[in-house]
């Protein structure tokens, strides 16, 4: 009789350590690759948007300088001067397209942010919680289609 329990708890142990194996031990080494490749990517982005705003001169000490001494913060795109967004269906996507990039960023608040689109310049107003979120919000709408200027009247809550 004991050798029976004996016999079954070793099944039990051996059945369990042949289950783990197969459906999560094998697979370690994938997910540490995953992993490692998804941090790199983030890494590489974060890059990629800095030197974006460094470019724009929308870092953080570059926007509370402007903010102090205009009171808003506006960056034009030089490639896109001559031309004009012309009609309102065209400004109203623009607005929406704007809306959907705060929406998706979770440091940003599409609730707190209002976008009006008129000719092309985008205007952003409402409140943010620090400088850094007006350039993100500046960058996001720069670079969507049919965008020339940018003009912020963002504030810090």
């Amino acid at each position: 009789m004991k050798r029976l329990i004996f016999g079954f708890l070793l099944g039990i142990i051996v059945g369990a350590g042949g289950y783990w194996y197969l459906s999560v031990g094998r697979k370690q080494p994938l997910v540490q690759k995953v992993e490692t490749s998804v941090v790199n990517s983030a890494t590489h982005v974060k890059d990629v948007i800095q030197a974006k705003l460094e470019a724009l001169n929308l870092r953080s000490d570059d926007i509370k300088e402007e903010m102090s001494r205009t009171g808003k913060v506006v960056r034009r795109k030089a490639r896109d001067l001559g031309t004009s967004v012309a009609d309102a269906t065209a400004d109203a996507r623009t607005t929406a397209a704007i809306k959907a990039k705060l929406m998706a960023d979770r440091d940003l608040s599409a609730v707190s942010i209002s976008v009006n689109t008129t000719g092309g310049r985008v205007t952003l107003s409402g409140t943010v919680s620090s400088p850094e979120h007006i350039g993100k919000a500046i960058l996001l709408a720069m670079e969507t289609d049919g965008v020339r200027d940018v003009f912020s009247t963002l504030q810090i809550k």
